[in-house]
């Protein structure tokens, strides 16, 4: 039998969070969040923090879209996750935030300690999170007519970029 693991609907972060953290604010498909949890289990981030308004990760489409790594990363899910990332900040943490209005130039290589953060499908990430952005950044795309990509396509795209401490 699996259990949740004790601590996954709480925002109060692990005694060490790791060197890399996702953070998914308002996603509300559960393929998505599932998607996210597997990518970040593939790239080696150690936790992802979610805002309350995301799907659950523990929903039935959750876990199969996450293929079983949805217990490899360490998981918070709760109100306080604006809280937890002014915590890892003030801990040395950079805020990488995943912006259509971004720079079209991103590099990971100079963060030690990070947090990339994923928006809503539609809205993308809050004012009230962007505020707080070390670096905004859009993934550039050859088709104009392409305003966006998938919330798991982008993650996928910009977790490798951050494990391999290149960017674009």
């Amino acid at each position: 039998m699996v259990r949740i693991p004790a601590g996954t609907y709480r925002t109060a972060l692990p005694a060490d969070p790791g060197d890399r953290i996702v953070l998914l604010e308002d996603v509300q498909d559960p393929g998505n969040v599932g998607t996210m949890l597997r990518i970040a289990a593939a790239f080696d981030f150690s936790g992802v923090l979610l805002s309350r308004r995301c799907a659950d990760p523990f929903s039935p489409k959750a876990v199969q879209s996450s293929a079983g790594a949805l217990l490899v990363p360490w998981i918070r899910r709760g109100e306080g996750y604006l809280d937890a990332v002014g915590v890892l900040k003030r801990k040395g943490y950079r805020l990488y935030c995943a912006d259509t209005e971004g720079a079209a130039e991103v590099g990971f290589a100079a963060a030690k300690r990070l947090v990339v953060a994923f928006g809503n499908e539609g809205a993308g990430l809050s004012d009230r999170l962007l505020h707080h952005a070390d670096c905004r950044f859009a993934i550039p795309m050859k088709r104009q007519s392409v305003q966006s990509l998938n919330v798991a396509a982008a993650g996928a795209i910009a977790l490798f970029a951050a494990f391999r401490k290149s960017g674009w």
